[in-house]
């Protein structure tokens, strides 16, 4: 991205903000109408709800969820230019309730909830940089361990044309592009509030 890249805030206290992004190789933020879709998915479950947002690059999922009305954001970003840049935003907007943790997501996540805190988390953004095979290994980290709240909601943002994950249940799903969003959860957490496999 060049140096006078931004990324948009298109709904909720912070809509229509502009932010600006650390000039990193690689930042990939979900497009507009992908971010829309997803959040008109997890609406209900936002206000006051706890997030975990890993490889946050640009923070556009973790900051409009915030923006939204979650009660408490963590975001995880490898770079250290955009973890700074994020803490920079966050002052810009005045997010008290979100927090920047910067580091490599798959180590953060292996050595336990007591790492990120605030866990057990009810919503968990997964959108990491294509073609790295990073979702299948954070998702078999966190079906364990005590990160994911009752009934949590888990986003993943893949290459279009990559299966499923698999042991998850599909609640929605959207192709976009080159991007394949799926919101999913654990068998077991799902509460039949959305019927499985939809699409958008």
């Amino acid at each position: 991205m060049g140096r006078a890249a931004r990324v948009r805030i298109i709904g909720g206290a912070w809509r229509r903000r502009w932010l600006p992004v650390a000039p990193v190789p690689g930042l990939r933020p979900s497009a507009d109408a992908q971010r829309e879709t997803l959040f008109n998915w997890l609406q209900p479950r936002l206000p006051g709800a706890s997030v975990l947002d890993l490889f946050a690059g640009t923070g556009a999922l973790g900051l409009e969820a915030a923006s939204r009305g979650a009660g408490a954001v963590l975001l995880v970003e490898k770079s250290p230019a955009a973890a700074a840049q994020l803490e920079a935003n966050c002052r810009l907007l005045g997010a008290g309730q979100v927090g920047v943790q910067q580091g490599d997501a798959l180590r953060l996540l292996a050595q336990g909830p007591q790492a990120l805190g605030p866990a057990p988390f009810d919503i968990v953004f997964i959108d990491p940089p294509f073609a790295k095979g990073l979702i299948a290994p954070v998702l078999e980290q966190l079906r364990g361990g005590g990160w994911l709240a009752p009934g949590a909601r888990v986003y993943v943002e893949q290459e279009s044309g990559l299966p499923a994950p698999s042991d998850w249940e599909i609640l929605r799903e959207r192709i976009g592009g080159q991007a394949h969003g799926l919101l999913l959860a654990l068998p077991s957490a799902s509460n039949g509030a959305e019927a499985p496999g939809g699409r958008a």
